[in-house]
């Protein structure tokens, strides 16, 4: 113990500044004052959720009238649902459950909000007995027969 210099002081490793220093206003400023290098950049869409390039100009899509939107079901559709479903004494919700769907569903069919499903408008027509697909809309199901 004799031999310890206490006025002696080592340092193994100095920290240089992290990222977040280096980049702050006030070190930019230090290092220009410093006559120091300073490169700044502007990153193109920096802070944006940008990863695909748009190529069409705006020029060209307000040129563009094409309107792209999905077929509703027809408001023919949704009368007889709610006239075949009101005939048998059932709520939307009733159908629903009879079918396994929800009852945002029914609603949606019957006010002309729905993309029609084939499998849904399937279902409804067994339950309510009324064709909802093809030429004759809204007239009765035919009992089909099994023959062999």
């Amino acid at each position: 113990m004799a031999e310890s210099d206490w006025d002696t002081v080592t340092v193994l490793r100095k920290k240089g500044p992290t990222a977040a220093q280096a980049k702050s206003k006030q070190a930019i400023t230090a290092a220009q004052r410093r006559g120091e290098d300073v490169e700044t950049t502007k990153k193109w869409s920096a802070g944006q959720n940008k990863q695909h390039l748009v190529t069409k100009n705006t020029a060209k899509l307000d040129r563009e009238t094409e309107e792209l939107h999905h077929e509703r079901v027809p408001l023919e559709v949704g009368k007889v649902i709610q006239q075949g479903r009101q005939e048998k004494g059932m709520t939307q919700k009733d159908l629903a459950t009879k079918i396994n769907e929800k009852p945002q569903v029914i609603a949606d069919y019957e006010s002309g909000k729905a993309i029609p499903n084939n499998q849904v408008m399937g279902k409804i027509e067994r339950v309510i007995g009324r064709k909802l697909r093809g030429r004759d809309i809204g007239q009765p199901m035919e009992a089909k027969s099994k023959t062999k």
